[in-house]
């Protein structure tokens, strides 16, 4: 017998979605699951506050009179220059967070429970990456107003400046990726959080971050111009109209707006990549 559906039951039936519209969907919901989850624990978010802060407050008046910028030891110009390093590593620092959340959620067999589920595989990585944005997009808000508090200021206008926001989420972003790849490599949330940090010292320091790269040793600074963390906080300079324009010669430190997002976007698809390969493969 064939039946034949009518057109009440053509309206009702459910329509398939798209490889596309479905991750996007199956993402999204994770990543209010976990914006849920951040918010029923406030004191994440408060200490994820405080540290960069503490960082601002500390290198603004404890080194400030002892750098040297240019031709200048100004504590106010190292201030200017210092904060677009401490808004990258702000953002950078996040991965350690993400990468311990996808652990804990491993260890706790909570993925598991997701695989059971008619859900893109890669969702559950994206809605935890996009769910840590947010919460790195709030950080750098509070940051950005204790900056000017403390004599930060922008000179090159609100857009400009809005675009070197937009690099420091971008790069933010990419580098959660390695962290997800971490938190799937390891066996506990603890781990995950020291294997997160132990990579970002070196990146975040041996930079133009917090000094002139070309007061560094000369075997460190194409290691230092070359950096992608480095290229960030170049182009944040530029963007805000802040001092410690490079007079390297590096493409990076030439073109760092462009050397920011090319750097970005090769570490999201590589990461991305890598982590959704390890998903499949530790979930199988």
């Amino acid at each position: 017998m064939t039946t034949v559906l009518g057109s009440a039951d053509r309206l009702t039936a459910p329509r398939p979605r798209g490889r596309i519209v479905q991750s996007v969907h199956d993402s999204l919901v994770i990543a209010r699951r976990n914006l849920i989850k951040m918010s029923r624990i406030p004191e994440v978010i408060v200490f994820g506050l405080i540290q960069p802060i503490m960082f601002v407050v500390l290198f603004s008046y404890v080194f400030g009179g002892s750098m040297q910028i240019g031709n200048s030891t100004s504590p106010e110009v190292y201030r200017e220059f210092l904060m677009a390093g401490i808004f990258a590593q702000t953002v950078t620092f996040a991965t350690a967070g993400a990468g311990a959340g996808i652990a804990d959620d491993m260890h706790k067999g909570l993925i598991d429970r997701f695989r059971s589920l008619p859900m893109a595989r890669g969702a559950v990585l994206t809605g935890r990456t996009l769910a840590d944005l947010v919460q790195t997009t709030l950080t750098l808000v509070v940051l950005a107003i204790v900056a000017l508090l403390v004599g930060w200021r922008i000179h090159e206008g609100v857009p400009k400046a809005l675009g070197a926001f937009a690099l420091l989420l971008l790069l933010g972003y990419a580098f959660s990726w390695i962290g997800a790849l971490i938190g799937l490599s390891v066996r506990t949330p603890e781990a995950a959080t020291s294997g997160g940090l132990i990579w970002l010292f070196p990146v975040t320091f041996i930079s133009n971050a917090f000094v002139d790269s070309s007061n560094l040793p000369s075997w460190l600074q194409p290691i230092a111009e070359w950096n992608p963390f480095s290229a960030t906080v170049q182009a944040c300079r530029v963007l805000f109209g802040n001092p410690g324009v490079s007079t390297s010669d590096a493409w990076p430190m030439q073109h760092p707006v462009w050397a920011s997002l090319l750097w970005s976007v090769l570490i999201i698809v590589v990461f991305r990549t890598l982590s959704v390969r390890k998903y499949r493969s530790a979930t199988a």
